[in-house]
């Protein structure tokens, strides 16, 4: 999928209110690049698109936010607008195998809730993109997870570090559970709340101390499609450039995020020291 860059560009010079010639003296090339590229008679350039993208930012114009409110004012009864963040742009057909087996849920089609959350994951990488996706939930079996023990163990054992349990009934019980629908809604878990995590399944932490230090980075929900069945009923519907300068804002806004999670983290630890119960006491 390309970039919408026509319309992005004839946008950025409405909202500015500059002509074509303003708009090419502003960015170091002619007028005729803006003109053939708004009546799609020539591709732009990477430094062309890097260039215009990267001039709006620095006028505070967030043109990836502006498109995400168009499209969530054309939704329709049973439709979400969720966003993918992609390293490299997506080949073909989605394909729900291509996934890692040991990601927070198991393998499928990851998407998140907004674009802050998508771009934030993909920031540090050079070449990546934000997909918007409109999804028609009808007729799909959905299973919900909250910030609780059956999410902390569930992705205690997808990520691998539940093996010594991995037979205990209760286990088997709960991975059952997430696979019998169609698609997850979940709470994300990125590597700082895996090591949380990880201390609760080593014995470190109780599932209350646990709890609430990964309720203390909150990072959102997540969801992961699972079969043909919801995928089908998923749609790219955009592909958004991300210029090199909003790429450092929202690596920027992460490091700030993660800063205040990680000092919430330290005074759960402290508050709920000695409540809930430890992992060998769950499953004994």
């Amino acid at each position: 999928m390309e970039y919408n860059f026509s319309e992005d560009l004839k946008s950025i010079r409405e909202i500015l209110g500059f002509s074509q010639s303003e708009l090419a003296e502003k960015i170091g090339v002619e007028q005729v690049t803006i003109s053939r590229t708004e009546l799609k008679k020539t591709e732009p350039s990477a430094r062309l698109l890097e260039a215009v993208y990267s001039f709006a930012f620095d006028k505070n114009i967030k043109i990836n936010k502006l498109k995400e409110m168009f499209w969530r004012d054309d939704l329709g009864a049973n439709e979400k607008l969720l966003f993918h963040g992609a390293k490299t742009e997506i080949d073909g057909e989605i394909d729900i195998h291509k996934g890692r087996k040991n990601n927070d849920l198991g393998q499928g089609f990851y998407i998140g809730e907004s674009y802050k959350q998508a771009i934030s994951f993909v920031s540090g990488f050079g070449n990546s993109s934000v997909y918007y996706i409109r999804f028609d939930d009808r007729d799909l079996k959905c299973k919900r997870y909250e910030v609780n023990q059956e999410w902390m163990m569930t992705i205690a054992y997808y990520r691998g570090i539940l093996d010594e349990y991995k037979d205990h009934p209760a286990v088997k019980a709960l991975i059952e559970q997430s696979r019998n629908c169609d698609y997850i809604i979940a709470p994300i878990a990125d590597n700082r709340m895996f090591q949380i995590i990880n201390s609760f399944i080593a014995g470190d932490l109780t599932d209350e101390q646990c709890k609430h230090c990964l309720a203390a980075t909150n990072l959102g929900m997540q969801y992961i499609f699972l079969t043909e069945k919801a995928v089908s009923q998923i749609k790219l519907t955009e592909r958004c450039y991300i210029s090199n300068n909003e790429r450092e804002y929202y690596k920027n806004i992460r490091l700030e995020e993660s800063k205040l999670g990680d000092d919430k983290v330290k005074l759960a630890k402290r508050q709920y020291r000695g409540q809930g119960r430890y992992i060998d006491e769950i499953l004994s």
